[in-house]
């Protein structure tokens, strides 16, 4: 392992900036363990043990494996650290892995299973391990490694054939009543539920957190429990694993947040445009430092990415063999990566600055959403919040979205609304923009508005703020063509710049472009899935897109002594 992690921090390897984070992250551990500062300490021999297993495994198609570089960099954090006080209670208790796909997962997998299968310790019997996913035939995908990984073992050792046995999807350890067998959500009850061992293969295409739930709920009367996330990206930006997963594995690897108890790999191509020079496909297909390796699978990829650029199709290739997360749509309004690149980290301050704000007013039951732009520096900066609707109870409604709108509530992107009946209420959406007016003391350019169920709020606003102008949109392509690319091509260029509001990305990543005679705008790429946050932001930007913002100059500014000859 030290061998890869020196070519890692020499730069010899290329590799992403989260796998050298995760290089890093490990050196400093060392450090900390060393000066007495850390509770944890690496065991190189419990490492060594785990990697030799592995190493041992025959092959179903033949031979044995060696592991890579990185992939003794994986098994060797997971067994290697461990408690000072205890080397048997292990450190890591939430593993999370994500690479481009034929890049060894089957080994690490069937690795980990077996070995917590056949020699862990803590519980000392009946260890339950499970092999998960959200539909059966998924969970029976990492079982069938295992199972086929044990049938080689049993053949060639009497002892283990003599300890274990398989009875349908079923492996059992005779000598202390441990078994490993599938799990998903049609598995039905089992009794005494008590994941020692949870695997997740393919996260990425689970669409809800279920598994992950059951799992963790059920680990709770455990020492050393594990769960192991071993997944490629996917289409799905609404999944669990890129909403949850994987943005806190990155903040652990860049320090932005600390959890000792969870261990993060992740290997990505960073921008679409880095794909163009093979050595930086290592960054996602960390196998091809190896020679033997390189020269029959580069072929491939060449092929791959060149047949995708003639065909327009992209977006397989990019998601399975560079490990990068897309949407699932060619005609998606905005490429992830695009939005994320001219997100801010801290919120600009728009005290006293004009603003635009665009209003989209979804069903009573449903989402209230009110975005604005506001020109900073030569560029807009977009934000929104949202109002949330629970007459279908709000438990089903975060089901239905995939959006934790609890948490979203607690970081101040949104409300719930309080109203026993679970509709939104209109009076508090206009007490809410009332107060983020004056609070900010902002100057209203205009609320432009989709007509669509706003009649309320017009009426509000009009009573008690007859100053703020009101500018209906029309909602076709005659009128929000050109702002719909004008926006796009702002976000591509760095001229639109926004924070970070999970549910204004989300419906970011949920837009697509519809095209007809007179140009094009947004829509869902599913029925249940969110827009209102864009759709709002840019009915705003349809009326101050045509501003002249590396110009613009406020009323104040033309009334004050430093306006004029």
């Amino acid at each position: 392992m030290q061998n890869y992690i020196n070519k890692v921090l020499s730069g010899e390897y290329v590799t992403c900036k989260a796998t050298l984070n995760a290089v890093k992250r490990h050196q400093k551990d060392l450090e900390r363990a060393n000066d007495g500062t850390s509770p944890y300490e690496f065991d190189q021999e419990l490492a060594n043990r785990a990697v030799k297993f592995i190493e041992m495994l025959p092959d179903p198609k033949g031979g044995t494996h060696k592991l890579a570089g990185f992939q003794k960099f994986i098994i060797e954090n997971i067994y290697g650290w461990v408690e000072k006080k205890d080397h048997g209670r292990r450190r890591f208790h939430k593993v999370f892995v994500s690479m481009a796909r034929k890049q060894g997962k089957t080994l690490l997998i069937s690795g980990i299973i077996l070995y917590e299968f056949l020699f862990a310790k803590d519980p000392a019997r009946s260890r339950q391990i499970f092999c998960t996913a959200n539909d059966k035939e998924q969970a029976k995908i990492a079982f069938e490694m295992a199972r086929k990984q044990l049938d080689q073992l049993r053949a060639k050792f009497p002892d283990i054939k003599k300890s274990t046995k398989k009875i349908r999807e079923l492996l059992i350890n005779l000598d202390d009543d441990s078994y490993v067998r599938p799990l998903s959500r049609d598995t039905g009850a089992i009794d005494g539920f008590e994941p020692y061992l949870g695997v997740l293969d393919e996260y990425g295409a689970s669409k809800t957190n279920e598994m992950m739930e059951l799992l963790v709920s059920g680990q709770g009367q455990l020492h050393n429990p594990l769960i192991v996330i071993i997944s490629t990206a996917n289409f799905n930006m609404n999944a669990p694993m890129y909403t949850v997963e994987y943005p806190r594995a990155k903040k652990i690897l860049s320090g932005e947040i600390t959890d000792d108890q969870y261990f993060a790999f992740i290997a990505e191509q960073e921008s679409i445009e880095e794909i163009e020079d093979p050595k930086n496909w290592t960054k996602s297909n960390p196998l091809l430092v190896i020679p033997e390796v390189k020269k029959d699978y580069a072929p491939y990829l060449k092929k791959r990415w060149d047949v995708a650029k003639q065909t327009g199709e992209k977006n397989e290739v990019l998601v399975k063999n560079f490990n990068m997360w897309r949407q699932a749509e060619e005609n998606s309004y905005l490429d992830i990566e695009k939005w994320e690149e001219t997100m801010v980290e801290t919120k600009p301050d728009i005290h006293g600055k004009p603003v635009w704000i665009g209003v989209d007013v979804g069903k009573v039951s449903d989402l209230f959403a009110i975005s604005w732009l506001v020109p900073i520096e030569g560029k807009w900066y977009a934000d929104s919040y949202s109002f949330v609707g629970t007459k279908y109870g709000l438990d089903a409604k975060i089901k239905k979205d995939r959006m934790n709108y609890r948490d979203l509530a607690e970081k101040g992107q949104c409300e719930i609304t309080k109203l026993e009946s679970g509709v939104i209420d209109n009076e508090r959406v206009f007490d809410w923009l009332e107060s983020f007016i004056e609070q900010n003391d902002l100057d209203v350019k205009g609320i432009m508005y989709d007509p669509y169920q706003y009649g309320q709020l017009l009426t509000l606003i009009e009573k008690r703020h007859p100053e703020w102008d009101q500018v209906q949109v029309r909602q076709g392509t005659m009128t929000l063509s050109a702002p719909t690319k004008e926006f796009r091509d702002g976000v591509i260029n760095g001229n639109i710049i926004h924070s970070d509001s999970f549910i204004l990305k989300t419906a970011v990543t949920n837009a697509v472009l519809m095209t007809d005679n007179n140009g094009v705008r947004i829509n869902k790429n599913k029925y249940s899935n969110k827009i209102d946050p864009v759709d709002a932001l840019l009915d705003a930007y349809a009326i101050c897109f045509t501003e002249n913002i590396d110009n613009y100059l406020n009323d104040d500014y033309v009334m004050s002594d430093e306006f004029g000859f």
